[in-house]
C-alpha cells in the first residue's frame, strides 16, 4: 500500500484493490499549497469545507474501488458540531491492513468509535489545533489507539498552512519514534516498523 501526502489533509492511497483520494483541497484555499490535479478510483471527504471537499480536482478512472471503507460520524469541534459542523472518519481496509483518516476531528471519538479505531496500521491525524484537536489531544488519542504508524497532517510550516495552526514540530516534540521522509510518499507493508512518519510536501 502506498500513502502519498498531497498537502494539508489530502492523501492518495494506492492499493492492489484500487486507489482513493481523501480530503482534496480547492485551489487557493490553503496558503502556500499548489493546485491539485489528481487521478483515482474514488474520492472521500471528511466534510464539505473547501479545503477538504474539492472533488472536482480529482479525475475518476471509472474503475471500482474494491477496498472496504467504513465511515464514523464525528464532529469538527467539541460542541457537537455547533461551531463547525460534522466530520467523518474514513477507515480503509486493503491488503490486510487498516488505515484511518480522521479528517478535521475536533472532539474525542465515542467509546464505540475508539473500539473501531483499534488495530490500525496507519493513522492520519490532524495536529495543528484551532480547527481540530491540538497536539496534546492528538498525542492522547494516539496513546489510546496505539496505531502502528502515525502520520501527522493539517499543520503549518514556514511555507504553507493557516497562520492559526501550530507547526508539526510542536507535535513531534511529544513523539519519540520520528522518521522523516525526503518524499511525500511512503510504502506501508505488514513489515513497516512502528513510527511517526513525517512526509515532505512536494508541490
Amino acid at each position: 500500500m502506498k500513502l502519498t501526502w498531497n498537502g494539508h489533509s489530502c492523501f492518495t492511497i494506492t492499493t492492489n484493490q484500487g486507489s482513493a483520494v481523501l480530503d482534496p483541497y480547492l485551489d487557493g484555499s490553503v496558503p502556500g499549497l499548489s493546485p491539485l490535479t489528481l487521478t483515482a478510483d474514488a474520492v472521500f471527504c471528511s466534510h464539505d469545507h473547501k479545503d477538504h471537499a474539492a472533488r472536482q480536482v480529482v479525475s475518476l478512472t471509472g474503475q471500482s474501488f474494491e477496498a472496504q471503507v467504513e465511515t464514523l460520524s464525528t464532529f469538527h469541534d467539541d460542541q457537537q458540531g455547533a461551531l463547525r459542523g460534522p466530520n467523518r472518519i474514513h477507515i480503509l481496509s486493503a491488503e490486510g491492513m487498516r488505515v484511518a483518516h480522521l479528517g478535521d476531528l475536533g472532539c474525542l471519538p465515542t467509546p464505540e468509535q475508539l473500539d473501531r479505531l483499534q488495530n490500525l496500521d496507519a493513522l492520519l491525524i490532524p495536529v495543528g489545533g484551532y480547527y481540530t484537536i491540538d497536539t496534546q489531544q492528538a498525542q492522547a488519542l494516539i496513546q489510546t489507539l496505539h496505531p502502528r504508524v502515525v502520520i501527522p497532517m493539517h499543520y503549518r510550516s514556514s511555507s504553507f498552512g493557516y497562520d492559526v495552526l501550530t507547526t508539526v514540530d510542536d507535535f513531534l516534540s511529544l513523539r519519540g519514534d520520528v522518521v522523516r521522509y525526503s518524499s511525500n510518499t511512503m510504502e506501508l507493508t505488514s513489515q513497516t516498523p512502528s513510527q511517526t512518519a513525517v512526509l515532505t510536501y512536494q508541490p
